[in-house]
Protein backbone atom coordinates (compact mmCIF):
# COMPACT_ATOMS: atom_id res chain seq x y z
CA UNK A 1 0.00 0.00 0.00
CA UNK A 2 3.33 2.26 0.35
CA UNK A 3 3.86 2.18 -3.62
CA UNK A 4 2.35 5.03 -5.72
CA UNK A 5 0.79 2.13 -8.15
CA UNK A 6 -1.70 0.79 -5.83
CA UNK A 7 -3.05 4.35 -4.90
CA UNK A 8 -3.64 5.33 -8.86
CA UNK A 9 -5.19 1.67 -9.22
CA UNK A 10 -7.71 2.23 -6.84
CA UNK A 11 -8.38 6.14 -7.87
CA UNK A 12 -8.90 4.56 -10.98
CA UNK A 13 -11.37 1.37 -9.74
CA UNK A 14 -13.02 4.31 -7.84
CA UNK A 15 -14.11 6.10 -10.87
CA UNK A 16 -15.29 2.85 -13.20
CA UNK A 17 -17.52 1.87 -10.37
CA UNK A 18 -18.84 5.61 -10.08
CA UNK A 19 -19.70 5.74 -13.59
CA UNK A 20 -20.76 1.79 -13.69
CA UNK A 21 -23.29 2.43 -10.18
CA UNK A 22 -24.21 5.76 -11.01
CA UNK A 23 -28.01 6.36 -11.27
CA UNK A 24 -28.88 2.30 -10.59
CA UNK A 25 -30.60 1.35 -8.01
CA UNK A 26 -28.60 -0.71 -5.61
CA UNK A 27 -31.34 -2.45 -3.87
CA UNK A 28 -33.30 -4.11 -7.43
CA UNK A 29 -29.16 -5.14 -8.43
CA UNK A 30 -28.95 -6.70 -5.16
CA UNK A 31 -32.19 -8.71 -5.72
CA UNK A 32 -31.26 -8.92 -8.95
CA UNK A 33 -28.59 -11.12 -8.00
CA UNK A 34 -30.59 -13.05 -5.65
CA UNK A 35 -33.27 -14.13 -7.86
CA UNK A 36 -30.29 -15.15 -10.66
CA UNK A 37 -31.02 -19.39 -11.30
CA UNK A 38 -27.48 -19.89 -9.64
CA UNK A 39 -27.66 -23.68 -11.06
CA UNK A 40 -26.12 -21.86 -14.67
CA UNK A 41 -23.17 -21.23 -12.68
CA UNK A 42 -21.86 -24.99 -12.39
CA UNK A 43 -21.65 -25.18 -16.56
CA UNK A 44 -19.85 -21.48 -16.77
CA UNK A 45 -17.29 -22.64 -14.23
CA UNK A 46 -16.57 -26.14 -15.34
CA UNK A 47 -16.32 -23.90 -19.41
CA UNK A 48 -13.72 -21.79 -17.84
CA UNK A 49 -11.41 -24.13 -16.42
CA UNK A 50 -11.71 -25.70 -19.69
CA UNK A 51 -10.38 -22.06 -20.81
CA UNK A 52 -8.22 -21.97 -18.36
CA UNK A 53 -6.51 -25.59 -19.52
CA UNK A 54 -6.27 -24.68 -22.95
CA UNK A 55 -4.40 -21.60 -21.60
CA UNK A 56 -2.60 -24.54 -20.03
CA UNK A 57 -1.66 -26.22 -23.48
CA UNK A 58 -0.97 -22.91 -24.82
CA UNK A 59 1.90 -22.10 -23.14
CA UNK A 60 3.57 -25.44 -22.72
CA UNK A 61 3.71 -24.74 -26.46
CA UNK A 62 5.40 -21.76 -26.13
CA UNK A 63 7.94 -23.31 -23.10
CA UNK A 64 8.78 -26.70 -25.09
CA UNK A 65 11.62 -25.19 -26.94
CA UNK A 66 13.06 -23.99 -23.29
CA UNK A 67 12.05 -27.13 -21.38
CA UNK A 68 9.50 -29.46 -21.40
CA UNK A 69 7.25 -29.02 -18.98
CA UNK A 70 3.85 -31.42 -18.85
CA UNK A 71 0.62 -30.11 -19.06
CA UNK A 72 -0.54 -31.40 -16.15
CA UNK A 73 2.59 -29.15 -14.82
CA UNK A 74 1.75 -25.93 -16.26
CA UNK A 75 -1.94 -25.69 -15.70
CA UNK A 76 -1.50 -25.70 -11.84
CA UNK A 77 1.04 -22.46 -12.38
CA UNK A 78 -1.36 -21.01 -14.81
CA UNK A 79 -4.42 -20.69 -12.35
CA UNK A 80 -1.53 -19.65 -9.56
CA UNK A 81 -0.52 -16.98 -12.26
CA UNK A 82 -4.75 -15.97 -12.09
CA UNK A 83 -4.88 -16.20 -8.04
CA UNK A 84 -1.96 -13.46 -8.74
CA UNK A 85 -3.42 -11.32 -10.55
CA UNK A 86 -6.76 -10.92 -8.80
CA UNK A 87 -4.77 -10.34 -5.57
CA UNK A 88 -1.80 -8.35 -6.10
CA UNK A 89 -1.77 -5.05 -8.32
CA UNK A 90 -0.04 -4.60 -11.38
CA UNK A 91 -0.54 -8.08 -12.60
CA UNK A 92 2.05 -9.49 -10.17
CA UNK A 93 0.64 -12.78 -11.18
CA UNK A 94 2.36 -13.06 -14.20
CA UNK A 95 5.96 -12.99 -12.29
CA UNK A 96 4.59 -15.21 -9.53
CA UNK A 97 3.87 -18.43 -12.28
CA UNK A 98 7.31 -17.03 -13.82
CA UNK A 99 9.04 -17.96 -10.13
CA UNK A 100 7.37 -20.66 -9.51
CA UNK A 101 8.17 -21.92 -13.34
CA UNK A 102 12.07 -21.22 -12.08
CA UNK A 103 11.51 -22.66 -8.32
CA UNK A 104 10.00 -26.21 -9.68
CA UNK A 105 12.19 -26.61 -13.33
CA UNK A 106 15.28 -24.29 -13.30
CA UNK A 107 13.34 -22.27 -16.57
CA UNK A 108 15.05 -18.26 -15.88
CA UNK A 109 12.46 -15.94 -15.01
CA UNK A 110 13.15 -13.49 -18.28
CA UNK A 111 12.92 -16.53 -20.75
CA UNK A 112 9.59 -17.72 -19.02
CA UNK A 113 8.07 -13.64 -19.14
CA UNK A 114 8.88 -13.67 -22.60
CA UNK A 115 6.64 -16.56 -23.04
CA UNK A 116 4.02 -14.30 -21.28
CA UNK A 117 4.59 -11.42 -22.58
CA UNK A 118 4.16 -13.24 -26.13
CA UNK A 119 0.82 -14.78 -24.60
CA UNK A 120 -0.62 -11.57 -23.86
CA UNK A 121 0.24 -10.09 -27.41
CA UNK A 122 -1.63 -13.36 -28.68
CA UNK A 123 -4.38 -12.66 -26.73
CA UNK A 124 -4.65 -9.03 -27.55
CA UNK A 125 -4.87 -9.44 -31.02
CA UNK A 126 -7.67 -12.28 -31.12
CA UNK A 127 -9.21 -10.20 -28.17
CA UNK A 128 -9.36 -7.36 -31.13
CA UNK A 129 -10.41 -9.62 -33.75
CA UNK A 130 -13.28 -10.45 -31.63
CA UNK A 131 -14.03 -6.45 -30.86
CA UNK A 132 -13.79 -5.68 -35.08
CA UNK A 133 -15.53 -8.77 -36.44
CA UNK A 134 -18.71 -7.77 -34.16
CA UNK A 135 -18.17 -4.16 -33.95
CA UNK A 136 -21.04 -3.30 -36.30
CA UNK A 137 -23.58 -4.51 -33.76
CA UNK A 138 -22.71 -1.44 -31.46
CA UNK A 139 -22.84 1.08 -34.09
CA UNK A 140 -26.14 0.97 -35.41
CA UNK A 141 -27.58 1.21 -31.89
CA UNK A 142 -29.58 4.24 -31.10
CA UNK A 143 -28.03 6.58 -28.33
CA UNK A 144 -24.53 4.26 -28.30
CA UNK A 145 -23.17 6.74 -30.41
CA UNK A 146 -20.26 8.14 -27.78
CA UNK A 147 -19.77 4.75 -26.47
CA UNK A 148 -18.88 3.33 -29.94
CA UNK A 149 -16.68 6.21 -30.96
CA UNK A 150 -14.52 5.26 -27.36
CA UNK A 151 -14.55 1.58 -28.55
CA UNK A 152 -13.60 2.80 -32.10
CA UNK A 153 -10.39 4.66 -30.77
CA UNK A 154 -9.58 2.05 -27.90
CA UNK A 155 -9.58 -0.60 -30.62
CA UNK A 156 -7.55 1.54 -32.99
CA UNK A 157 -5.08 2.30 -30.54
CA UNK A 158 -4.92 -1.77 -28.91
CA UNK A 159 -4.78 -2.59 -32.64
CA UNK A 160 -1.46 -0.39 -33.58
CA UNK A 161 0.32 -1.88 -29.99
CA UNK A 162 -0.81 -5.50 -30.10
CA UNK A 163 -0.06 -6.12 -33.76
CA UNK A 164 2.91 -3.91 -33.92
CA UNK A 165 4.09 -5.77 -31.23
CA UNK A 166 3.83 -9.36 -32.43
CA UNK A 167 5.38 -8.48 -35.31
CA UNK A 168 8.60 -7.41 -33.61
CA UNK A 169 8.75 -10.52 -31.63
CA UNK A 170 8.42 -12.88 -34.72
CA UNK A 171 11.11 -11.01 -36.42
CA UNK A 172 13.12 -11.02 -33.05
CA UNK A 173 12.14 -15.04 -33.20
CA UNK A 174 13.25 -15.75 -36.39
CA UNK A 175 16.51 -13.83 -37.16
CA UNK A 176 17.68 -14.17 -33.18
CA UNK A 177 21.40 -12.55 -33.98
CA UNK A 178 20.07 -9.78 -35.90
CA UNK A 179 18.07 -8.73 -32.66
CA UNK A 180 20.56 -9.86 -30.20
CA UNK A 181 23.28 -7.29 -32.12
CA UNK A 182 20.21 -4.30 -32.33
CA UNK A 183 19.54 -4.78 -28.67
CA UNK A 184 23.52 -5.13 -27.18
CA UNK A 185 23.89 -1.55 -29.17
CA UNK A 186 20.87 -0.07 -27.80
CA UNK A 187 22.12 -1.38 -24.59
CA UNK A 188 25.68 -0.31 -25.31
CA UNK A 189 24.57 3.48 -26.09
CA UNK A 190 21.73 3.66 -23.04
CA UNK A 191 22.79 1.49 -20.26
CA UNK A 192 25.93 2.17 -17.47
CA UNK A 193 29.01 -0.36 -17.88
CA UNK A 194 28.45 -1.80 -14.83
CA UNK A 195 24.98 -3.07 -15.34
CA UNK A 196 25.11 -4.25 -19.31
CA UNK A 197 26.65 -7.40 -18.75
CA UNK A 198 23.53 -8.30 -16.38
CA UNK A 199 20.56 -6.96 -18.38
CA UNK A 200 23.29 -8.59 -22.03
CA UNK A 201 22.80 -11.83 -20.03
CA UNK A 202 18.62 -11.14 -19.03
CA UNK A 203 18.05 -10.04 -22.86
CA UNK A 204 19.30 -13.42 -24.05
CA UNK A 205 17.87 -15.49 -21.88
CA UNK A 206 14.15 -13.25 -22.73
CA UNK A 207 14.57 -13.30 -26.96
CA UNK A 208 15.38 -17.70 -26.29
CA UNK A 209 11.87 -17.50 -24.46
CA UNK A 210 10.96 -16.23 -28.17
CA UNK A 211 11.79 -19.42 -29.95
CA UNK A 212 8.34 -21.40 -30.24
CA UNK A 213 7.73 -18.25 -32.81
CA UNK A 214 10.20 -19.48 -35.21
CA UNK A 215 8.13 -22.33 -36.11
CA UNK A 216 5.13 -21.08 -38.26
CA UNK A 217 3.34 -24.52 -37.46
CA UNK A 218 3.65 -23.62 -33.57
CA UNK A 219 2.48 -20.25 -34.20
CA UNK A 220 -0.88 -21.57 -36.56
CA UNK A 221 -1.56 -23.92 -33.72
CA UNK A 222 -0.88 -21.11 -31.15
CA UNK A 223 -3.35 -18.83 -33.37
CA UNK A 224 -6.02 -21.90 -32.94
CA UNK A 225 -5.38 -22.61 -29.55
CA UNK A 226 -6.02 -18.13 -28.52
CA UNK A 227 -9.30 -18.61 -30.98
CA UNK A 228 -10.59 -21.56 -29.01
CA UNK A 229 -9.33 -19.90 -25.38
CA UNK A 230 -11.92 -17.24 -26.57
CA UNK A 231 -14.64 -18.78 -27.27
CA UNK A 232 -14.92 -20.87 -24.50
CA UNK A 233 -14.55 -18.03 -22.24
CA UNK A 234 -17.40 -16.26 -24.38
CA UNK A 235 -19.18 -19.65 -23.52
CA UNK A 236 -18.74 -18.45 -19.96
CA UNK A 237 -20.26 -15.24 -20.49
CA UNK A 238 -23.34 -17.22 -22.57
CA UNK A 239 -23.79 -19.72 -19.27
CA UNK A 240 -24.02 -16.70 -16.70
CA UNK A 241 -26.55 -15.10 -18.78
CA UNK A 242 -29.02 -18.01 -18.23
CA UNK A 243 -28.66 -17.03 -14.78
CA UNK A 244 -30.73 -13.74 -15.74
CA UNK A 245 -34.12 -12.72 -17.48
CA UNK A 246 -32.58 -11.60 -20.58
CA UNK A 247 -30.49 -12.74 -23.76
CA UNK A 248 -28.58 -11.27 -26.13
CA UNK A 249 -26.73 -13.25 -28.60
CA UNK A 250 -23.23 -15.38 -28.60
CA UNK A 251 -21.76 -12.81 -30.50
CA UNK A 252 -22.37 -10.14 -29.20
CA UNK A 253 -20.91 -11.81 -26.13
CA UNK A 254 -18.00 -12.06 -28.25
CA UNK A 255 -17.83 -8.07 -28.34
CA UNK A 256 -18.77 -7.69 -24.63
CA UNK A 257 -15.98 -10.03 -24.15
CA UNK A 258 -13.80 -8.60 -25.69
CA UNK A 259 -14.37 -5.24 -24.92
CA UNK A 260 -14.23 -5.71 -21.16
CA UNK A 261 -10.83 -7.55 -21.35
CA UNK A 262 -9.47 -4.46 -23.41
CA UNK A 263 -10.48 -2.53 -20.41
CA UNK A 264 -8.74 -4.12 -18.41
CA UNK A 265 -5.33 -3.19 -19.44
CA UNK A 266 -5.97 -0.14 -17.85
CA UNK A 267 -4.16 -0.19 -14.20
CA UNK A 268 -6.84 -0.60 -11.47
CA UNK A 269 -7.30 -2.64 -8.37
CA UNK A 270 -6.10 -6.34 -8.40
CA UNK A 271 -9.31 -8.34 -10.15
CA UNK A 272 -10.02 -5.25 -12.04
CA UNK A 273 -12.84 -3.98 -10.10
CA UNK A 274 -14.72 -1.09 -11.82
CA UNK A 275 -12.70 -1.35 -15.26
CA UNK A 276 -14.30 -4.68 -15.64
CA UNK A 277 -17.72 -3.50 -14.44
CA UNK A 278 -18.38 0.01 -15.67
CA UNK A 279 -18.04 -1.10 -19.63
CA UNK A 280 -19.83 -4.19 -19.41
CA UNK A 281 -22.50 -2.22 -17.71
CA UNK A 282 -22.77 0.42 -19.98
CA UNK A 283 -22.63 -2.39 -23.48
CA UNK A 284 -25.58 -4.39 -22.14
CA UNK A 285 -27.33 -0.83 -21.40
CA UNK A 286 -27.14 0.08 -24.75
CA UNK A 287 -28.77 -3.46 -26.34
CA UNK A 288 -31.79 -2.76 -24.47
CA UNK A 289 -30.92 -4.85 -21.48
CA UNK A 290 -32.84 -3.30 -17.93
CA UNK A 291 -29.50 -0.97 -15.85
CA UNK A 292 -30.48 -2.76 -12.91
CA UNK A 293 -30.21 -6.57 -14.88
CA UNK A 294 -27.44 -5.66 -16.62
CA UNK A 295 -25.34 -4.45 -13.51
CA UNK A 296 -26.50 -7.40 -11.79
CA UNK A 297 -24.87 -9.78 -14.69
CA UNK A 298 -21.90 -8.03 -14.38
CA UNK A 299 -21.25 -8.05 -10.69
CA UNK A 300 -22.12 -11.76 -10.72
CA UNK A 301 -20.20 -12.38 -14.00
CA UNK A 302 -17.51 -10.57 -12.29
CA UNK A 303 -17.47 -12.92 -8.83
CA UNK A 304 -18.04 -16.32 -10.61
CA UNK A 305 -14.65 -15.24 -12.73
CA UNK A 306 -13.02 -14.00 -9.67
CA UNK A 307 -14.02 -16.67 -6.81
CA UNK A 308 -13.28 -19.94 -8.29
CA UNK A 309 -9.92 -19.56 -9.64
CA UNK A 310 -8.24 -17.32 -6.96
CA UNK A 311 -9.04 -20.49 -4.59
CA UNK A 312 -7.95 -23.04 -7.15
CA UNK A 313 -4.59 -21.17 -7.75
CA UNK A 314 -4.26 -19.73 -3.72
CA UNK A 315 -4.58 -23.97 -3.15
CA UNK A 316 -2.00 -24.80 -6.29
CA UNK A 317 0.67 -22.53 -4.54
CA UNK A 318 0.15 -23.43 -0.82
CA UNK A 319 1.45 -26.51 -2.40
CA UNK A 320 4.42 -25.00 -4.17
CA UNK A 321 6.09 -24.02 -0.55
CA UNK A 322 7.42 -20.38 -1.79
CA UNK A 323 7.66 -17.29 0.49
CA UNK A 324 5.67 -14.82 -2.02
CA UNK A 325 6.91 -11.80 -0.35
CA UNK A 326 10.79 -13.01 -0.23
CA UNK A 327 10.80 -14.34 -4.14
CA UNK A 328 10.00 -10.86 -5.60
CA UNK A 329 12.20 -8.58 -3.14
CA UNK A 330 14.58 -11.25 -4.86
CA UNK A 331 13.05 -10.36 -8.16
CA UNK A 332 13.47 -6.59 -7.88
CA UNK A 333 16.97 -6.96 -6.76
CA UNK A 334 18.10 -8.62 -9.94
CA UNK A 335 18.88 -11.97 -8.25
CA UNK A 336 16.51 -13.75 -10.41
CA UNK A 337 17.03 -13.84 -14.28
Amino acid sequence: MKRWHFWVGLLISVIFLFIALRGLQITDVWEGIKSADFIWLLPAIAIYFLAVWMRACRWHLFLRPIKEVPIKEVFPIVTIGYMGNNIYPARAGEILRAIVLKHKYEIPVSGSLATIVIERIFDGVIMLGFIVLNLSKITTLPGAIEFSKTIRTVTLWGSIVFINALIIFLLTAIFPEKAKNILFLMIGKTIPKKWRGKIQSISMKFITGLRSLSSPIIVIKIFFISIIIWLLETGFYWFVMYAFPFRVSFSTLMLMNGVLNLFTAIPSTPGYIGTFDAPGIAMLTAFGVNPEISASYILLLHAALWLPITLAGGLFFGKVGLDWGKEIDQVNMGRES
